[in-house]
């Protein structure tokens, strides 16, 4: 396993450069910035932050023109999207049920063993829909797997050798943010998970997202709806153990001290871990070795200093 380095958002406060040379890599950088969508490729601001040049995969790019000369490859990726979107809204329906329940329990100052019991058994019915839903995804990627196909596509072996030529040539891999369904359903499409491990990888955003075992949409305070964090899908799973949650500080009521234990509780053993603007995390064969301005939320509801040590 290659190194990983995990940053906070880019946007406003860019520290791939300082966290670079922090860790002493260096090489040719490539990047994926699929989950820009349109914006794809849009690499001045970043090019000029690192100061030398940089070259895109293009992955986005890449799926559309597959898509285009590959009608059936296209018709039938489109209807497993549908099947995702459709199993993640009779999950979401499920869940708010669920975490209302647990909200009202834990809400209370009651402590007594009966409460204690309840309060339990709520967490632990969170816990089952959360697994039960990530093996129903998993289902669906199989079934929809074997009906794409993807191995015997030529078009997809054509891409895939070409970006296999590109990644060896790199000696860094930048995994950019925006919509992390789009970025992850590409980084499949052309099986990248393989090549990601091949190389040091900087991600940020929704890129530090696929890269974790599982992804979770959250926003506690959203313009509408219930704000209820969310298993989204199964990562590429290149850093074991963690949540990543990004732009924690404004997305997340950290000051909630219930509502932080309860995800806390429900994402346990993984650590729930903020990435907000300068953070930095680094990963080295499968060790945390160093981080920076970022917080792993306690079971008790408060934040807590990353371990590096273990």
């Amino acid at each position: 396993m290659s190194d990983i380095l995990v940053l906070g958002p880019q946007f406003r406060s860019p520290n791939i450069r300082a966290a670079l040379a922090r860790t002493g890599l260096s090489g040719p950088i490539v990047t994926i910035t699929a989950g820009w969508q349109e914006r794809e490729g849009e690499l001045a601001a970043l090019e000029g932050h690192l100061d030398q040049p940089v070259r895109d995969l293009r992955l986005y790019e890449r799926a559309e023109a597959v898509f285009n000369q590959d009608a059936e490859l296209h018709d039938t990726h489109r209807l497993r999207q549908a099947d995702l979107r459709r199993l993640q809204e009779l999950y979401r329906i499920r869940l708010a049920h669920a975490k209302t329940a647990a909200r009202e329990l834990f809400a209370t100052s009651d402590d007594s063993e009966l409460m204690r019991n309840a309060r339990r058994a709520a967490l632990s019915a969170i816990r089952r829909l959360d697994a039960e839903h990530l093996k129903a995804i998993g289902r669906i990627h199989a079934r929809w797997d074997a009906r794409l196909g993807v191995r015997t596509r030529p078009m997809l072996a054509r891409q895939l050798a070409e970006l296999e030529h590109l990644v060896e040539q790199a000696g860094i891999v930048c995994l950019a943010g925006g919509h992390v369904a789009v970025l992850l359903n590409r980084l499949r499409l052309f099986g990248l998970e393989r090549l990601l491990r091949t190389r040091p990888v900087i991600a940020w955003s929704a890129g530090a997202m696929a890269i974790s075992e599982r992804i979770v949409l959250f926003h506690d305070h959203p313009p509408q709806g219930a704000g209820n964090a969310e298993i989204f899908e199964a990562g590429l799973g290149l850093v074991r153990g963690t949540v990543f949650l990004p732009h924690a500080a404004s997305r997340l009521a950290l000051g909630d001290r219930d509502r932080v234990s309860l995800l806390t509780r429900r994402l346990s053993p993984a650590a729930c871990i903020t990435l907000d603007d300068g953070s930095m995390l680094h990963w080295h064969r499968g060790r945390l070795v160093a981080c920076a301005n970022s917080s792993r939320l306690k079971r008790t509801g408060g934040t807590a200093a990353l371990d590096t040590t273990r």
